[in-house]
Order: structure tokens, then sequence, then C-alpha cells
């Protein structure tokens, strides 16, 4: 899926096709629904998973999609299980950016199990960076790196807000957002890769029985909705200190 125009109000890039779904679909979704454009940039293509392949992984990110009102996606070809932060893999993801011009990233949080995770979450960030340097083109050394000519025909852009998707992360988080409404498609979304989350027996002992799933993605969103007293939440950090206008409108009681 790839819409070719217009620029979005929030990406969230992630390294995997299925990591977005598990930390920030229902945040999409409730985006999307209050008619905010919105955007996955996934870096890998899947060729390295257990389960199924690249081709049958594109397709179910398809079908994800759609359940999650997405206005666009994409997918960079980074190696799946190596993902490396490197000068040209940060110009791949910068000539996104300013093609895109998203207000708001969502990136991985900077610490997890998965070396893709956190490697992504650090090249999202310094991608950022680049994208916003007006002298960028003049870079020496950028000859044979394919993005290179098409991100410094490009405007820069840098969005305004960066916002860590951390449920992958035992941290606190900073904020939830409240998906009590998009929980079943959230979990919609997710299953809709058949390939990883059918009963199987390649990666059983790795995978969650079928019936498991459900519960599992319930019992984290119940969490972190019982933390601001909603049914289901997705949990995010920002590095930045909030901005509070009018106290009596904080929504989350103390007691």
């Amino acid at each position: 899926m790839r819409s070719t125009e217009g620029q979005l109000d929030i990406l969230a890039l992630a390294a995997h096709r299925d990591d977005i779904e598990q930390t920030c679909g229902g945040t999409l979704l409730k985006a999307a629904q209050l008619g905010q454009r919105t955007g996955v940039l996934d870096l890998t293509q899947g060729e390295m998973g257990t389960r199924g392949d690249a081709h049958s992984r594109a397709r179910e990110s398809d079908a994800a999609a759609k359940i999650l009102g997405l206005s666009w996606r994409s997918a960079l070809d980074l190696p799946d299980g190596r993902v490396e932060n490197t000068f040209a893999n940060r110009l791949n993801i910068a000539r996104v950016l300013r093609e895109r011009r998203p207000r708001v990233l969502i990136l991985p949080y900077w610490q997890g199990r998965h070396p893709d995770h956190y490697t992504a979450s650090i090249l999202g960030y310094e991608a950022a960076f680049l994208s916003g340097l007006t002298k960028l083109g003049s870079t020496p050394g950028t000859d044979d790196i394919p993005a290179a000519e098409e991100l410094f025909s490009l405007k820069p852009h840098r969005p305004f807000k960066i916002v860590y998707a951390s449920l992958y992360y035992d941290v606190r988080p900073t904020f939830v957002v409240d998906i009590t409404a998009q929980f079943e498609d959230k979990l919609r979304s997710l299953l809709a890769y058949e390939s990883q989350y059918s009963d199987q027996s390649a990666g059983a002992g790795l995978f969650p029985a079928h019936q498991e799933i459900r519960q599992r993605l319930e019992t984290m969103a119940r969490f972190y909705g019982l933390l601001a007293g909603v049914d289901y939440a997705e949990p995010f950090v920002q590095k930045e200190v909030g901005l509070v206008e009018d106290l009596t409108l904080i929504p989350v009681k103390s007691l």
C-alpha cells in the first residue's frame, strides 16, 4: 500500500511489519478516525522471520493498513535482523520524512530485547535530524547512495514532535492513549498477519497459540488503561517536559 500524494499528520516507523500493529495500531486508528492522515514506514521486508516470507508479509501489511485506516504505508529493504545505523540508511529515512512531512513521528522505544527495535529508534531520530538540514545536499560521499539525489531535491523537514511507543519495554510511560473504542480493530489488524499468528509447527515455541493472542494483547492494553482509568490504552514516552495550560483540565484523577 502506497498512496502517492499528501503529507501526513502522523508517521510511525518500525523495524518489522506487525510491530506497529502491536505497539501503536490503536493510536493510529484513532487518529485516522479523527480525520488525521496517518502512515507507517516499515524498515525491513520480513525475510528473516521464522514464519512466512517477504511476499506474504507484504500482503498482510496491506490488509492491516486497511483495517487501521492508514493513508500511506511503505517498506524499505534494510536487512531483516540486521538493521544498522548507517549514513545511507539515515538518508533513506530522511527522504521519506521530506516526502511525507509528518508533524508527529512515532519511533520504537530506544531500549529493548530485539537489536532491530532499538537500532530503529536511534536511526529514526538521527534521520529526522538530518532531514532538517538545509545544506545536506553539500555532504560529500553521497554519490553512490540511491536515496541521496531524490532527498536533496526535497525541502528540509523535521517533525514537530517525536514520541516513542514503549510497549516492548518495561518503562513507565509519559502518557497513554485511550484505545478502548479501537481495541477490537487493533486486534484484527494484528491477526491479519496470518503467516505469523495462525497455529503452525514452525516457531511453535516462540509464538503464542492463536487462542492466546487476544489474551496477551488485552492484558497489556488493560494494564496501561488501568494507569489512566480507561479500559484499554497504548503507552508512549516523550523526552520533553509536558506543558499544561489549565490545571483543572488534566484528565487523569489522582485519588
